[in-house]
């Protein structure tokens, strides 16, 4: 069994200021899987916290094959018993991804991090300029996982692809 968990922190431009930043402030932390969990190959948890909804946490669970990574913008590669996790390009407008990049590599039992935060277009339209922003933190389990696992203990792999999306020249702390 591989299991994802990935959760969101959605807001607005307009939401982008210090008081705004306060209120979602370890907004993007993991949240304890479902138990018991679904039976199924990949079982995916999407937890994500939008602005629009005062932040309350909404939480789905979908099972089935390798390929219902892709609506978390992942590839899994199963080769064995190690899977390959790669991220698919999207549409956020910064960072640009025009090609898949491969993450990490995960024998039977490791854990993988994923974390990253993106500017996306809140329209598919140039006439409407309109952004909106997210925080990913994205945890994948090599085999079982106890409930709590990606709340607690180091990754076996991390990768942190976070970039500052307001200008300057980096992110703080």
């Amino acid at each position: 069994m591989i299991v994802i968990q990935r959760v969101r922190v959605r807001w607005s431009a307009a939401e982008r200021g210090a008081p705004e930043a306060d209120a979602r402030r370890g907004l993007n932390r993991p949240a304890t899987l479902p138990a018991p969990l679904p039976a199924g190959e990949v079982v995916a948890h999407d937890v994500l916290a939008d602005a629009a909804a005062a932040y309350a946490r909404r939480e789905d669970v979908v099972t089935g094959g390798p390929t219902i990574a892709e609506s978390l913008a992942l590839s899994l590669t199963v080769d064995g018993s190690a899977v390959t996790v790669e991220r698919l390009p999207g549409r956020a407008a910064f960072p640009r991804s025009e090609m898949s990049t491969r993450l990490f590599t995960l024998t039977h039992g490791q854990v993988g991090r994923y974390r990253a935060n993106f500017r996306f277009w809140s329209t598919h339209c140039a006439c409407d300029p309109s952004w909106h922003y997210e925080d990913w933190v994205i945890h994948v389990s090599n085999g079982d996982v106890a409930p709590d696992r990606f709340l607690r203990g180091a990754p076996d792999r991390d990768v942190d692809n976070r970039v500052h999306l307001y200008g300057g020249s980096g992110r703080r702390g």
